[in-house]
């Protein structure tokens, strides 16, 4: 892939959150982002992901991991570059997004690491003497040297406008943990056009320090579609039709997903972060 843009900065969008259940708004982010970064000219998208959330992130009305990540999967079969990955669900314990982000970012360094070493071998086949070509060099590696930075696709945390100015709840996020998010990774916001998103980074010292890192897409075909707006469409027996894809509205009708007992699950229970930050306060 990269040798088809070779002066273009390789990209992975990693989205996370509960996707209780996936809407055709989250896959619209994709799709708006992918668009915004081709249409720059420097970057190529090569992969998007979904991460949701594992149960122990305690949000109120949230079902199991095992159906939002199989709703997460039929929701993107059909697609050729976004996928679903389950494992920060299948942790035990809640994970901050940065973690995640690290963990991916880790799982993508590393081929590259291993075919830079590989490179520096030069391949023979058994048996036969290489004939030197005139004027040709092999390429010399020193030990340890750390694959081409550029090679390596960057990942970037796709999101709303919400989640970005959730960055000002108090405990949600570590402050450290947003400007490692925002300085070594980077944002890809789609916000509303109008939205109060710039007023926000303009407030926040972090985020200003760092804006070239954020990436603002407006989506000027606006897309009002949220998972609590089809939980409650469900609840009340509405149609949720042409709002989730239709593989996903059937799996919910089938398992029954979506009822007033489910949205009381976790109710009255203080949300992990809010859980675990508030201890780490205190001591």
């Amino acid at each position: 892939m990269a040798m088809e843009h070779p002066d273009k900065t390789e990209v992975v969008l990693l989205a996370c959150g509960s996707f209780n259940p996936i809407t055709n708004m989250h896959l619209r982010l994709f799709e708006l982002a992918k668009d915004y970064f081709h249409e720059t000219g420097k970057y190529k998208v090569i992969k998007g992901i979904i991460s949701p959330v594992g149960d122990a992130y305690k949000k109120k009305g949230l079902i199991s991991a095992n159906h939002r990540v199989t709703m997460a999967k039929l929701a993107t079969k059909n697609s050729d570059w976004v996928e679903v990955d389950d494992w920060e669900s299948s942790q035990s314990e809640w994970l901050e997004t940065l973690k995640v982000l690290r963990y991916h970012h880790q799982k993508l360094f590393s081929p590259y690491a291993t075919s830079s070493l590989q490179n520096a071998i030069p391949v023979t086949k058994p048996g036969r003497k290489r004939k030197q070509e005139p004027n040709r060099h092999d390429p010399v590696k020193k030990k340890n040297q750390s694959p081409d930075i550029k090679s390596v696709p960057q990942v970037k945390l796709l999101c709303g406008s919400d989640m970005l100015e959730s960055f000002g709840i108090p405990n949600l996020w570590k402050l450290e943990d947003i400007t490692e998010i925002v300085k070594n990774y980077g944002l890809v916001c789609i916000s509303r056009a109008g939205s109060s998103v710039q007023k926000f980074i303009y407030e926040s010292d972090i985020l200003w320090r760092h804006k070239n890192n954020i990436h603002l897409v407006e989506e000027w075909i606006t897309n009002d579609i949220s998972s609590t707006k089809i939980r409650r469409a469900l609840r009340r027996g509405q149609s949720i039709r042409y709002l989730v894809p239709d593989v996903v509205q059937a799996y919910i009708e089938k398992n029954n997903l979506y009822s007033p007992e489910s949205e009381d699950r976790n109710a009255g229970v203080v949300l992990a972060p809010l859980q675990k930050h508030a201890s780490d306060s205190k001591n």
